[in-house]
């Protein structure tokens, strides 16, 4: 039986880098649709999913996923305007009720190893768990690093899509976070009062909620089984890049 947690997948992109006719989530990657193989990598570690869309796009999901008859609750909920993936999540609060904490992951991170998910939902389960969890990995040239302190307290997240100054070789994350209930429904919409857009979006971003919340929570991180794992399918490079992955690793 599935644990009562609630998966959140923020899904309301158009697909444009790729090249798509069908929005993101819909796109195949070999040959599957990325919410199947997220539904699929998942099924087993939460009760409820909550897959957040674009308004143009809910129409055609919600008939896939109809088509699939899936037995895992799955709800769609629209974002009215692309503020940001905060605020596409906080569409999701009120979704947690009955579940003992949330996860979220990006809708196109499918290459994510099993064992990683395993590993996230034992640190999630254990008694006293810390209040958040997330994979990282190490990489060259980063599009994201948490910078941290001496203590290894992560004290700030850099972003290279807002221009901030990046390192040669950073800690990222994977798209996958794991909080308590008491986090998701308290803490993030009390941070999400006072957030600032981004400098070069002008997004609401979600990740500066980790250094924000790290002031006052424990927050634990583990690296993650593979590096290729953190690598979201955002442009027909990264499609080869994972397709040609996800083939190695079933082999």
């Amino acid at each position: 039986m599935a644990a009562s947690r609630l998966l959140v997948v923020p899904a309301a992109g158009l697909g444009s880098r790729l090249g798509a006719a069908v929005p993101k989530l819909l796109v195949p990657v070999a040959g599957v649709p990325m919410i199947d193989r997220i539904l699929d990598l998942y099924r087993d570690q939460v009760s409820h999913v909550v897959v957040v869309v674009n308004p143009p796009s809910a129409a055609e999901v919600r008939r896939h996923l109809e088509s699939r008859r899936e037995r895992l609750r799955v709800d769609l909920i629209e974002q009215p305007a692309p503020t940001g993936m905060l605020d596409a999540i906080l569409l999701a609060v009120a979704s947690i009720e009955g579940a003992a904490g949330a996860w979220i992951t990006w809708c196109d991170q499918v290459a994510v190893h099993p064992r990683t998910i395993e590993r996230l939902a034992a640190h999630t389960a254990e008694e006293a768990a810390v209040p958040f969890v997330m994979p990282t990995v190490r990489r060259a040239h980063p599009y994201i690093h948490f910078a941290r302190d001496h203590d290894g307290r992560i004290t700030r997240v850099l972003h290279r899509r807002e221009g901030d100054e990046m390192p040669e070789e950073g800690e990222s994350d994977m798209g996958l976070f794991a909080m308590s209930s008491s986090v998701f429904t308290q803490w993030l919409p009390r941070f999400a009062r006072d957030v600032e857009v981004g400098r070069a979006t002008r997004e609401r971003n979600f990740l500066p909620f980790i250094p924000w919340l790290a002031r006052t929570h424990a927050i634990a991180t583990f690296p993650c089984e593979d590096p290729m794992e953190a690598v979201g399918v955002n442009t027909p490079e990264d499609l080869r890049l994972v397709e040609q992955y996800l083939a190695e690793r079933s082999a």
